[in-house]
């Protein structure tokens, strides 16, 4: 080999070190964030979602240079959507990676499981699942101090139910729900609820997370002869009452399904049988559907184009509730640093932002920031969804 040919090799090997240092030091340290979700198990089409968009956004923010030049390092864990891995996992993200803050879970009933753990490490969890409980302490009658969320509560997602109901001059109703967190807890609002409103609930009926058929709580139902059933469940679950409202025929009594239908994958799965189905959803669902002066137009149609784009999937709310949550975090640490209680602060007086799923304005007294605007009601037309007139 030539003294010439050597020096252009050296020359090079020097240039490719010199541009792997350059990488490695363009940010200086970074910023930790954890994140839990149920990524794979009985609860992956939330958690599956909330994973690649923040991986996503992660990606966005880096490439822009960080966040006040340093790297906004995600450290992620899968929950399975087991409770005892999911607090495992907070502890794991607190103790030993020393993430300023935390982002999910995605079910509710493993957000309210490891509320005290963040209450007693101090550290901002911003929860990706819907019970009003997991933002209000009833024994208090107060937000948990360092806790907050960004999906819309079912509370207000009964309440735009029972709003649209109530216009169509329609009270007597039954409900169906299923046995977990999520569908005690919007159970439990539809039960409170009703009498504000003039709901008759002629039918109350349950189900298991993992049941397969619906077919025997629906009949009792269709013998009680409502003029709309409300289901109230989340994945799987909710495709099979759809499926089995229309294989009994009832399609002459509206359904309606809670907020958790928020992903045109359960229209797919329930195979033409959600057609004429009835549920309230965040803007990033109907991006194409929002006029062009709405708030949330940009960030909506922004998001929809990166991800599908992307992940060559459809986009739902799930997706969208961790988009918002990372940002929420994001600015924190633009505006804060990794100061726990800081962050905290921040979160809690933050006003005016734009999320996925409208516009957040928190407070001491409300750590979800959002009011039933943030909701529209939808109707499944033609496989997709249909603003409601």
């Amino acid at each position: 080999m030539t003294f010439r040919r050597i020096s252009i090799i050296t020359t090079i090997c020097f240039f490719a070190i010199g541009l792997l240092v350059s990488q490695v030091n363009a940010f200086e340290g970074s910023y930790k964030v954890g994140a839990v979700f149920s990524v794979t198990g009985r609860a992956s089409f939330l958690g599956d979602p909330e994973k690649k968009t923040v991986e996503m956004l992660a990606e966005k923010i880096n490439a822009a240079g960080g966040i006040n030049g340093k790297k906004l390092e995600l450290i992620i864990y899968d929950d399975e959507g087991d409770a005892t891995k999911c607090n495992l996992a907070v502890k794991k993200l607190i103790t030993r990676d020393k993430v300023c803050a935390v982002i999910g879970p995605s079910l509710s009933g493993l957000s309210l499981a490891v509320i005290p753990v963040a209450e007693k490490h101090k550290i901002p969890l911003v929860s990706c699942a819907a019970s009003y409980k997991i933002v209000y302490n009833e024994k208090t009658g107060k937000p948990y101090k360092y806790v907050f969320k960004t999906p819309q509560s079912d509370s207000m997602a009964v309440e735009a139910i029972y709003k649209h109901l109530k216009n169509k001059g329609i009270n007597k109703i039954a409900i169906i729900s299923v046995t977990s967190g999520f569908g005690a807890s919007g159970r439990s609002e539809l039960i409170r609820l009703a009498p504000k409103y003039n709901m008759n609930i002629v039918a109350d009926e349950k189900y298991g997370p993992k049941d397969t058929d619906m077919t025997a709580q629906l009949t009792k139902i269709k013998g009680k002869t409502p003029a709309a059933i409300i289901s109230w469940s989340i994945g799987p679950t909710q495709v099979t009452v759809t499926r089995n409202w229309r294989d009994l025929g009832m399609t002459g009594i509206s359904l309606y399904q809670s907020h958790g239908f928020g992903s045109r994958k359960n229209i797919k799965l329930a195979a033409g049988a959600a057609e004429g189905v009835f549920c309230p959803l965040g803007a990033c669902n109907i991006a194409e559907l929002l006029p062009a002066d709405h708030p949330q137009k940009s960030v909506t149609t922004d998001y929809l184009k990166n991800y599908t784009a992307k992940y060559n999937e459809p986009l739902s709310s799930f997706g969208g509730h961790g988009w918002d949550a990372l940002m929420l975090v994001s600015k924190a640490l633009e505006s804060v640093g990794c100061d726990k209680a800081a962050i905290r602060d921040y979160i809690e007086n933050k006003k005016g932002f734009v999320g996925q799923h409208g516009l957040f304005n928190f407070s001491p007294d409300d750590h979800n920031g959002l009011t039933q605007e943030a909701f529209q009601m939808v109707i499944v037309k033609g496989d997709d969804w249909a603003l409601v007139d």
